[in-house]
């Protein structure tokens, strides 16, 4: 006699209960990235067999556990050589787990194709995606959380005077103008902490031609914008009501955000749109926070 199907309520909450179990292993190795990783440590904080773990985490995601890891140490320390000039090569290789320059420097070339040297002077961004795409995949869109009406909340947004460096083109590069932008709040002492960052997003990736995709850069304030080698020029975000859905976690991929704006929210809203694009303020960023603890929030502009 065959056994009974279990009911479909009881088979989506066990499915719920197993991936929220994983979702925690993956959110553990992002906060503890410099430690323990074992096969036996990530077992344990998923309450899992380490018999079995590893075997149940190359199924689901594609990947093994180890490789993960690898994955996400070397996506931080490209972060750190790209966007943190302040950090040595050594201290970088010391802080992903290496215990020396040379160590590190094969292990990131064999991820990237490029040394580290090489990388930081001129990053081969095309690569660079494809080697981090397992562990963005997995990120963006394996495990992310459903989204809701109820996160949707509409704002009195005032006007923002902000520098505003533009992005035109293959939305590959985008990393080398944000090196260009970095590089200018460091010489006008205008870093994050100090000047609230934003991106205007006058393109869908999807739907444009990387030779016309367009992205805006920029960093709130009211001082004048002097004349200067990387192109950037005063700006203003204008004031309005906004419309303003907070994504926390990996930000490299906004697009599942803005969707939701435009195709769930905004049909049962009974809003209109403002002639403004939508523009997303960084709050906290990676690397500067562990990925799972970035906050972004996007802003629809509504009448």
């Amino acid at each position: 006699m065959p056994y009974p199907s279990p009911e479909p309520n009881v088979t989506h909450a066990a499915s719920q209960q197993y991936h929220a179990r994983m979702q925690r292993v993956l959110d553990h190795i992002d906060a503890h990235l410099d430690d323990d990783l074992s096969l036996a440590a990530l077992s344990a904080v998923a309450a899992f067999s380490p018999h079995h773990f590893h075997r149940q985490f190359a199924v689901l995601f594609g990947i093994t556990a180890r490789r993960y890891v690898q994955l996400l140490r070397m996506k931080r320390a490209s972060f750190k050589l790209a966007f943190r000039d302040d950090r040595s090569i050594t201290d970088i290789a010391l802080d992903s787990g290496y215990e020396s320059p040379e160590a590190f420097a094969r292990a990131f070339r064999q991820h990237t194709g490029q040394p580290p040297g090489e990388f930081r002077n001129e990053p081969d961004w095309a690569a660079w995606q494809a080697a981090c795409g397992p562990s963005n995949d997995i990120r963006s869109v394996l495990m992310t959380s459903s989204l809701n009406i109820d996160q949707v909340r509409i704002v009195d947004v005032p006007a923002v005077p902000v520098a505003v460096l533009e992005h035109r083109g293959d939305p590959r590069l985008i990393g080398d103008t944000i090196r260009r932008f970095i590089a200018w709040r460091r010489q006008v002492g205008l870093p994050p902490r100090i000047s609230r960052t934003f991106n205007l997003l006058h393109a869908d990736p999807d739907s444009t031609p990387p030779e016309d995709y367009r992205l805006d850069l920029c960093a709130a304030t009211a001082d004048a914008i002097a004349p200067n080698e990387y192109g950037v020029v005063a700006g203003t975000i204008p004031g309005g009501r906004c419309a303003v859905l907070r994504q926390v976690g990996a930000s490299d991929d906004l697009r599942r955000s803005v969707h939701f704006l435009y195709a769930e929210w905004l049909p049962q809203s009974g809003e209109d749109l403002r002639d403004f694009p939508v523009f997303v303020e960084r709050i906290s960023f990676f690397p500067d926070v562990p990925e799972h603890e970035a906050i972004t929030d996007v802003f629809l502009p509504l009448r």
